[in-house]
């Protein structure tokens, strides 16, 4: 059952100001597309037919087609379309606030849907920045009835967004880093008043230090035994994970273009200035109608060369920067909140600096959030690591990947238990995703928690079967910042959701509350007490302790516990990243889960340092730095694609086929591309 706001005690708020409804438009008449006619002395007959034909199979005006493909800017069209109707263009640089008669959050709102009351001499007129087919409906209103122009001015999305920024950036910004710890305190991580946690947490400490003083031996072998046990249930759902048949067919057919809704991208990007290139020119390869995304790139408002890196770039296609306020916490999850207000897709994806999407990837998940209704909130694409051959810990890392997302993810998701997303490549029905009040700005795994959130307001998360590759750490020490924050993100995860357990049993049920605790807080406690059952099992044999001496029940277990988790819990990773690595093709990589042990007491390290930054730094986060891959799985498909394309076209030449395969190409090219019946 999906739970609504309320039952988190969330007000009951105003409906978002809608957006204008695409209108569908044939191609039946060019003479229909009259948003252009404004723009045709400037442009050739052969583009604006091109522009006309594609935005009659995708349900646009032809001016979104035009600005999409980058044939002409945003406000250059809008100055000229201004022109020829009688509206001004507004550039909005120099009105105060005060003449935007609504409060932030209402201006927020219609910001981001693309069009701001401003009250000016008593008279109140509407700036749009024109989408879908507005430009169309406002012109045939216009015409229809000239008086309306004094109405309306026009401005760009660019400058639309710098004024609410302007205007609004510290409501933005607040609402950004403490709207989900205002409106649901007990969901986020963030500062709490009162001191009933601690409280709590110290009569905890006192009743087992009383234990451990009244009975230290019994106090010991039954921490052990419960400790060795949730360790062992760990596994065991890893297991299972593996073995339950893995997501079910995802796909449906695919939705004509015209039907296909606008999909937003996110990326939040810090000290990322070398990835902007790679980031949007993968961006640029995503298979989905250009005019039909909305690109948000979220960087500090502080990060001057990541800035300069994105004005530099000048991407083919419309992008919204949105400048985050350089205030606390200074989190990726905050960045997201910032972004997201303005996100104007039915869906939103997350992508990370060095992503690498395979183009297919908004399809597959639009054919997966077609088949799973509408508790489906969200779905994860698989994550790979790229650059495997960069060290041996990029190679584990791989491993460890293709165990995760690979093997028990879409197990876990088969079985509809609460799914811990990755920091990537999760895909959301964004009203959902506004619903649950976004990410948890002071969660340093902001996905893990969310995963968990949608679980408990009724939502389900799923995995689908495409790919996006990512560049792992190559060296020790960046991958221990990076998995040190992993786990302390964990920890606050656990601690959150942990709050009220009565509560979380009853909106999981039984199966989804126990998985919590193995997958989020298991996690955690096996890297932290791992290395206490080797440290014990060494010393026992070394020093040949009365446990192994004595042949008392007790004695037995315990030696029985401390091997059989040591081995079963080497076995299951192994066996993981084995199945993982050979579901990627990549079996020759294999040899480095004999670095398994080596791998754990790694994790363990990672996990004692996030403990302590738990009590002393909770909410600082560890940057990964990105850029820095010397290997590439991408780059060497590709060459092995071109060298085998060259050999094919040879082996054509010298039979040849190839002038007579060429003939035929260029005589289909020559062909003239047949016009609408009523344009002929």
């Amino acid at each position: 059952m999906v739970r609504s706001r309320a039952e988190f005690g969330d007000p009951a708020g105003r409906p978002p100001i809608a957006l204008w409804a695409p209108e569908i438009v044939g191609a039946s008449a060019r003479h229909l597309f009259r948003e252009v006619d404004c723009v045709r002395p400037l442009l050739s007959f052969d583009v604006l037919a091109a522009a006309e034909d594609r935005a009659a199979a995708l349900g646009l005006g032809a001016d979104r087609v035009l600005i999409a493909s980058g044939t002409i800017n945003e406000e250059t069209y809008l100055r000229a379309l201004g022109d020829s109707l009688g509206v001004a263009f507004e550039p909005l640089d120099g009105v105060p606030r005060a003449m935007c008669p609504v409060g932030d959050d209402r201006l927020i709102e219609s910001a981001a849907n693309g069009m701001l009351p401003l009250a000016c001499g008593g008279d109140l007129y509407l700036v749009v920045a024109p989408r879908a087919a507005a430009a169309r409906r406002i012109g045939a209103m216009i015409e229809e009835n000239p008086g309306q122009a004094r109405h309306f001015r026009f401005t760009s999305t660019e400058r639309l967004n710098r004024f609410a920024m302007r205007c609004a950036g510290r409501t933005i910004a607040a609402r950004a880093a403490d709207g989900l710890r205002q409106t649901w305190p007990m969901l986020s991580a963030g500062p709490r008043r009162g001191r009933g946690k601690i409280f709590r947490l110290a009569i905890a400490a006192l009743a087992a230090l009383t234990a451990a003083m009244l009975a230290p031996a019994a106090t010991l072998f039954a921490t052990e035994i419960v400790l060795a046990g949730i360790f062992l249930a760990w596994l065991a759902l890893r297991l299972v994970g593996a073995f339950v048949d893995r997501v079910g067919n995802d796909r449906t057919d695919d939705l004509p273009e015209r039907e296909l809704p606008v999909y937003t991208v996110i990326a939040a990007l810090y000290r990322e200035a070398a990835s902007v290139d790679g980031l949007l020119s993968a961006i640029e390869r995503l298979d989905y109608p250009r005019e039909k995304l909305d690109v948000i790139i979220a960087v500090e408002a502080d990060d001057r060369e990541t800035c300069a890196a994105i004005e530099k770039r000048r991407s083919r296609m419309p992008i919204t920067v949105i400048p985050v306020p350089a205030s606390g916490p200074r989190t990726k999850p905050k960045a997201l909140n910032v972004a997201l207000p303005f996100a104007r897709g039915n869906f939103t994806v997350i992508y990370d600096a060095e992503d690498r999407p395979e183009s297919n990837q908004l399809r597959r998940a639009l054919q997966a959030f077609g088949a799973g209704g509408g508790e489906l909130a969200c779905v994860q694409a698989r994550l790979c690591i790229d650059n495997v051959a960069d060290s041996w810990l990029s190679r584990l890392f791989t491993a460890e990947y293709g165990g995760q997302f690979d093997v028990f993810l879409p197990g876990i998701a088969a079985l509809h238990l609460p799914l811990p997303l990755g920091g990537s490549s999760n895909h959301f029905r964004t009203e959902i995703l506004r619903e649950v009040g976004g990410w948890d700005a002071y969660n340093v795994t902001e996905d893990a928690d969310l995963g968990m959130r949608l679980a408990r307001f009724g939502y389900r998360a799923g995995v689908i079967s495409s790919t996006t590759y990512e560049e792992a750490p190559a060296k020790f020490g960046p991958w221990l910042r990076q998995r040190t924050r992993w786990f302390k993100g964990w920890m606050q995860t656990w601690l959150v959701h942990m709050r009220e357990p009565r509560r979380l049993l009853r909106e999981l049920g039984l199966p989804g509350f126990l998985s919590c605790q193995l997958i989020v807080g298991g996690n955690v406690l096996a890297a932290l007490v791992h290395p206490l059952f080797i440290g014990s099992l060494i010393y026992s044999v070394a020093s040949g302790a009365p446990m192994w001496r004595d042949n008392s029940v007790a004695a037995a277990i315990l030696a029985a516990l401390y091997g059989t988790t040591i081995v079963i819990g080497y076995l299951t990773s192994a066996f993981l990243g084995w199945l993982g690595l050979a579901r990627r093709g990549l079996q020759a990589t294999s040899w480095v889960l004999l670095l398994t042990p080596l791998h754990w007491l790694m994790l363990s390290l990672a996990a004692w340092r996030a403990l302590y930054q738990l009590i002393v730094s909770p909410y600082a986060w560890e940057k990964t730095e990105h850029g820095l891959a010397q290997s590439s799985q991408l780059a060497d498909g590709m060459t092995r694609s071109l060298l085998e394309l060259e050999r094919y076209l040879s082996l054509l030449a010298e039979s040849g086929a190839l002038p007579a395969l060429a003939a035929g190409a260029a005589a289909r090219v020559s062909e003239p591309a047949p016009l609408p019946e009523s344009a002929n």
